[in-house]
C-alpha cells in the first residue's frame, strides 16, 4: 500500500466534500470579489462541484475573467480542462447576432446532464431550453438493457415494479420545463427494451403490442414536467 501525500483518492467518499471546500475558497469567494471590483456589467455564476458556468453581459468582462481565473487556479495547482472550457455567445441577443454574421444558430453548451439551447417561447420571448443529453440517455438505456437481460426469468410484475422505479428516478431529475420530448423518448425506449426481453423469454413467447401497451400503462410512469421554471423556483419570497 502506498500513501499519497497530495490530493484525495479518486472516487473516495470524502473527495467531493473536500473538493467543494477547496473550490469555495479558491474560486467562489475570489470570483465574487472579482464581480464586485472588476466586472463592468452583470455577471452570474453557477458551480456544482468542479463544473462551472459563468455568464457575462459584456464579452470584454468574460475575456478578462477567463485570464484572471486561469492565473488564480494556477496558484493552487489547478487548471482548466482545455477541451471543456470555452467562451461562447449565448443569451437573449445571441440569435440576432448570429443571423447578422451569417450563422444559423447560437452555440449550445452542456451542463449537469443537459444541453442548454437559446430558444423562444410561443409568444416569441427568449428562453433557455434544457434538453437531456443524448449520450447520457444512451448510457442509461444500455444499463437497463443489461439488467433486463439478467431478469429474463423474473416474474413480469417484479420487473415492472423495478422499471417503474428506474423511470421515476430518471424523471425526478430530467423532468424540467422544455424537456418533455426527451422524457417521452426515454419511456418509449424502455418500452421497446422490455418488449424485446419479454419476447425472448422462450420460443413461444410473443407479446402483442396491445398487451405491451397495457403493461406499460400499468407500471411505467407517464412523462410529465415535475420541476417549475427557474424564475419560479429561485424566486425569493419573504413575509415582509
Amino acid at each position: 500500500m502506498t500513501i499519497e501525500e497530495k490530493g484525495t483518492g479518486q472516487g473516495s467518499v470524502i473527495s467531493p466534500l473536500l473538493a467543494n471546500v477547496y473550490l469555495h475558497y479558491v474560486f467562489d469567494l475570489w470570483a465574487e470579489r472579482w464581480r464586485r471590483r472588476e466586472a463592468k456589467g452583470d455577471m452570474i455564476m453557477v458551480r456544482y462541484a468542479d463544473d462551472i458556468v459563468v455568464g457575462f453581459q459584456h464579452e470584454s468582462d468574460a475575456r478578462r475573467f477567463w485570464d484572471a481565473m486561469r492565473d488564480r487556479l494556477r496558484e493552487f495547482s489547478l487548471s482548466l480542462h482545455p477541451e471543456k472550457t470555452r467562451l461562447i455567445e449565448f443569451g437573449r441577443f445571441a440569435a440576432q447576432n448570429c443571423k447578422r454574421r451569417g450563422r444559423s444558430k447560437p452555440e449550445t453548451f452542456k451542463f449537469l446532464g443537459f444541453v442548454l439551447i437559446c430558444d423562444k417561447s410561443r409568444r416569441g420571448d427568449f428562453r433557455i431550453r434544457r434538453k437531456s443529453r443524448r449520450d447520457r440517455m444512451g448510457t442509461k438505456l444500455r444499463g437497463i438493457k443489461e439488467e433486463l437481460r439478467q431478469r429474463t426469468n423474473r416474474p413480469i410484475p417484479e420487473t415492472g415494479k423495478w422499471l417503474a422505479q428506474v423511470v421515476a428516478g430518471y424523471f425526478a431529475y430530467h423532468a424540467v420545463p422544455t424537456n418533455g420530448l426527451a422524457l417521452s423518448a426515454f419511456r418509449y425506449h424502455v418500452k421497446h427494451l422490455w418488449h424485446r426481453q419479454l419476447c425472448r423469454r422462450s420460443q413461444r413467447a410473443r407479446v402483442l403490442w396491445t398487451q405491451m401497451a397495457k403493461l406499460v400503462d400499468e407500471f411505467l410512469p407517464k412523462p410529465r414536467i415535475l420541476h417549475p421554471w427557474p424564475s419560479v423556483r429561485f424566486a425569493v419570497k419573504h413575509p415582509r
